[in-house]
């Protein structure tokens, strides 16, 4: 591209800005919380607001049981296709679905306030925003005019808080899409190129009811539940020294985030369910660490009498590895964020997963990269007042269609 033709998308999406502050608000204001994931009336709207913009959105709604075996209510994929001519395929992909807000806000969590060019609400940030960052470079691409050779994709989903498989993985195993390259939803100021991976596990210990006058014609499953937490962090301690050679990411963690169990105060507990999430840094194998963890559960129950155990996966969430190819994808969205935000954008890992982890699984080079500040943390993300910096969304939005047109470059 000639330093004009650059200037002229980034124009476009200057004079777009406060139709694109708009376009957010709307998203964030329509309630899409998962759980429990009852999504179907954002996608509603959300293809709504789309179409309103000219484009045309395919719905591609998950066959209930799917998505009820997934945990879920409803789930509708949308995917915008727009063919510039024959070349490569290039994917967005951003969730419309987040965590519930929780306490502690200073506003409406679906009230998408503005104070000092900075918007907040749930879904703001992660990932809202970026289903207004790829719309608008798509637009912006369209009122180039630029002579260009491939297709864009937009992949707007719904299940990436309860894993991702019937958003981007149902479209890609459907297939419904089979792009080239991804782009996956991410901040402003640093690329993602690998990520940890998750093992959710529920543990079911079983033991015998009996009255708490003689706890001695019972077995307590509470007790067996404490004996296998102490041993779970003690594990977790000892994961400080295995260390990634991936830059941002640490060692592997665990957290047990969940506890039910017990009958009354005066009952010697029956049943305790924990729920345990293993994070995995990219070196590791997904199917030996739950192997490994359930050999090590399995062992620790073993040592209280009586008691059985049941172990139940969740969620096996692969880390995102870099591919072949991913390079190009970082190296022009460093050059654009270079001259756009006017410093180094590095390229590194996060301890987190995503639903980036599905296309790299599908063979397809994969970066994250989109509209927020330098971390989670800035941004609020699954916290109380969650947002976004209006200026973040414009500069990114610019660097993801000069990305684009460098990409489909004819």
């Amino acid at each position: 591209m000639t330093p004009d033709q650059q200037q002229k998308i980034r124009d476009s999406i200057d004079r777009q800005h406060e139709a694109q502050t708009e376009f957010l608000a709307e998203l964030v204001k329509v309630p899409s919380d998962n759980p429990p994931g009852d999504c179907a009336a954002h996608a509603a709207h959300s293809a709504e607001l789309l179409e309103g913009m000219g484009f045309t959105v395919e719905r591609h709604v998950v066959p209930e049981a799917t998505v009820k075996a997934n945990g879920m209510i409803s789930a509708t994929n949308l995917v915008i296709r727009r063919e510039f001519g024959p070349g490569p395929v290039v994917a967005l992909n951003a969730h419309g679905d987040v965590v519930p807000p929780g306490e502690g806000w200073s506003t409406d969590p679906y009230g998408a306030e503005i104070r000092d060019g900075v918007m907040y609400g749930r879904g703001v940030a992660v990932s809202k925003s970026d289903f207004a960052t790829y719309a608008f470079a798509l637009r912006a691409l369209e009122e180039s005019g630029l002579p260009l050779s491939g297709t864009v994709e937009l992949h707007l989903t719904y299940d990436e808080e309860a894993g991702g498989l019937i958003g981007p993985g149902w479209l890609l195993e459907q297939g419904i899409s089979k792009p080239d390259f991804a782009i996956s939803a991410g901040f402003s100021y640093n690329i993602v190129v690998a990520h940890n991976g998750c093992l959710h596990l529920e543990v079911r210990v079983e033991g015998k009811s009996a009255h708490a006058a003689r706890p001695d014609t019972g077995v307590d499953a509470l007790r067996a539940a404490n004996r296998l937490l102490t041993a779970l962090y003690a594990l977790n301690d000892d994961f400080t020294g295995i260390k990634s050679e991936v830059e941002g990411i640490d060692h592997p963690t665990l957290v047990v985030g969940l506890i039910s169990g017990g009958i009354n105060t005066n009952v010697v507990p029956d049943v305790v369910t924990l729920r345990i999430d293993r994070r995995m840094i990219p070196e590791e194998n997904p199917e030996q660490v739950e192997a490994d963890m359930r050999a090590f559960i399995e062992k620790t129950c073993a040592e209280t009498p009586g008691i059985r155990v049941a172990i139940r996966r969740i969620l096996l969430a692969r880390p995102l590895t870099p591919l072949p190819g991913h390079e190009k994808l970082a190296a022009l969205i460093q050059r654009h964020a270079r001259e756009i935000i006017g410093e180094e954008i590095p390229a590194n890992g996060v301890p987190l997963y995503t639903d980036a982890r599905l296309y790299s699984a599908a063979g397809i080079p994969t970066v994250l990269y989109g509209a927020g500040p330098r971390s989670l943390l800035d941004a609020n993300g699954h916290r109380a007042d969650e947002k976004l910096v209006l200026e973040d969304l414009r500069k990114a939005t610019q660097v993801i269609a000069l990305t684009l047109a460098d990409l489909l470059a004819a």
